[in-house]
């Protein structure tokens, strides 16, 4: 499971999942010792931290611009407990929304300064299928085909001092026509256009972590 908190990916994986060909630059293995701000640099790991020692990470990657940090992993043998305790630490909302497909090009909204991907949250009774749809169609004013799934993202935000931890839910979607396309303008929307996969990536430069690595699992999965 990968977070994004303020932008940093939290990893949090059991010991059979760590990846022998991934080198981390700091291991830290006390239970309940929170490292010096200046060593908090490139990818660090944490070996069976406490809940405390946990809810001080946390605390860490909210409130501190950690710049010369790259990643955070968690390991542990029990993951699913440890899953368990980190979603515990926020309330949680579902979202849902698409990559979108027009033979060689895929759509992008810009929104809030930022290039991004059509979604937005549930509605009373939806699933995630009926609101990726929906959001999609809404906001880019388009018909499109559902396909499979992507994967999930998951990023943290703060919202009436409340810790927020938003799960979205991704999709593959083919469009069946976009001759009203236009920008949901009242959602923030100020521009919309269908890019080639390397302009796509030029232009997600431009954009949030989570949506770059998304961007990532999508292309994985077409060339699987």
């Amino acid at each position: 499971m990968r977070i994004f908190v303020n932008d940093k990916p939290l990893d949090l994986i059991s010991f059979k999942d760590l990846d022998p060909a991934k080198q981390f630059d700091s291991t830290f293995s006390d239970p309940d010792e929170l490292p010096a701000a200046q060593l908090w640099q490139d990818d660090i790991l944490f070996e069976e931290p406490s809940h405390d020692l946990i809810i001080r990470i946390l605390y860490q990657l909210r409130t501190r611009k950690l710049k010369d940090l790259d990643s955070v992993t968690l390991v542990s043998k029990e993951k699913g407990a440890l899953k368990k305790f980190v979603k515990s630490r926020f309330s949680i909302i579902k979202a849902a929304g698409g990559l979108v497909t027009k033979k060689d090009k895929i759509l992008l909204i810009h929104r809030l300064g930022k290039w991004d991907f059509p979604k937005g949250k549930f509605d009373k009774g939806e699933t995630p299928e009926q609101c990726a749809v929906r959001e999609v169609e809404e906001e880019c004013a388009i018909q499109v085909k559902l396909d499979s799934p992507i994967c999930n993202t998951w990023h943290t935000y703060t919202q009436n001092r409340k810790s927020i931890l938003k799960k979205t839910y991704w999709y593959e979607m083919s469009c069946i026509s976009d001759v009203g396309m236009k920008p949901q303008k009242e959602e923030g929307i100020d521009d919309i256009r269908w890019f080639r996969e390397a302009e796509a990536k030029t232009s997600l430069i431009n954009s949030y972590p989570s949506m770059r690595w998304l961007f990532k699992q999508f292309l994985k999965k077409r060339k699987s």
